[in-house]
């Protein structure tokens, strides 16, 4: 949907094998070992030799989730740390982590990077950087016809909600419940659970009315069951995404930003942005780190 900047001023390296139409995870793979030669520098400071070891809570699709039928992580944000890691003639070995903590099993070096689908914001600036590579807004899932009329957290006072833990959105929901009180109106009922899998089932189960997490997952799920969910109003807040990286680790943070450049010059960012349907989220143009 929209250009892809050439980093650093690079020529555009032709690649023949990304005019065929990638049909998986699989097929993506076996291009980008064709096409992602070693052109960036590795960091000097990894956990393992030969090895960018990520964090990442695999339940949260379209961009990390564990493939029912191999249990193997897959989406979008495991191709691209995977096209990164080739870039910098490293393996990338992902490690599924709890959403939770993994900011601070990052800075406890249990893995290198994270990529999770991190909105970048200042709280979590002041204990890690960030290179952003992807900008989704939030909003909710509801059942398909949407009989409750939500359109937005304002509309479920008095309701229950659904979301995944220590996540901008369930901060989002607890504030509107503050406002639904503030209004004489009962406040949300906010379910919160560790798995993002796990929300998903309370709505498939009618246990909550709606479920309210990162607009990529929305559309993932309505894409899924398109017979029994519905986006419910319109996405909010849209957000910058990074790669998270430990504060003050210069050789990683430099290693990382300019293999993604490299990653986005040649074409396969974009590439990955259509095979897993983001183009609404696709971060144009070369963003310094944050």
């Amino acid at each position: 949907m929209r250009a892809v900047a050439l980093a650093h001023g690079r020529r555009r390296r032709y690649c023949p094998q990304l005019a065929v139409l990638l049909l998986g995870s699989l097929a993506l793979s076996l291009l980008l070992a064709a096409c992602g030669d070693q052109s960036a520098s590795p960091p000097n400071d990894l956990l393992t030799p030969g090895v960018l070891t990520v964090g990442s809570d695999t339940t949260y699709p379209p961009q990390e989730y564990l493939d029912p039928a191999t249990q193997q992580p897959v989406g979008f944000d495991i191709d691209l740390i995977t096209a990164i890691a080739q870039r910098l003639g490293l393996k990338a070995h992902i490690v599924p982590t709890s959403f939770s903590t993994i900011l601070s099993d990052l800075a406890g070096k249990h893995f290198d990077v994270v990529i999770s689908a991190v909105t970048i914001t200042p709280k979590r600036q002041a204990t890690v950087d960030f290179v952003p590579y992807l900008n989704a807004g939030e909003s909710l899932l509801v059942q398909k016809d949407n009989p409750q009329n939500i359109k937005s957290t304002d509309d479920v006072c008095g309701m229950t909600v659904g979301v995944q833990a220590d996540t901008i959105e369930q901060g989002v929901l607890q504030s509107s419940s503050d406002n639904c009180l503030e209004q004489d109106k009962p406040p949300i009922t906010v379910i919160a659970l560790p798995d993002q899998t796990a929300v998903a089932q309370l709505l498939a189960t009618n246990s909550v009315v709606a479920t309210y997490q990162d607009s990529p997952v929305t559309d993932y799920y309505v894409k899924q069951n398109p017979s029994q969910y519905e986006v419910g109003g319109s996405v909010v807040f849209p957000a910058p995404e990074g790669i998270a990286v430990r504060k003050n680790d210069a050789s990683m943070l430099t290693a990382i930003q300019a293999a993604y450049n490299q990653v986005k010059a040649s074409g396969t960012y974009h590439q990955l942005i259509l095979t897993w349907g983001l183009t609404n989220e696709e971060l144009t143009g070369d963003v310094p780190h944050q």
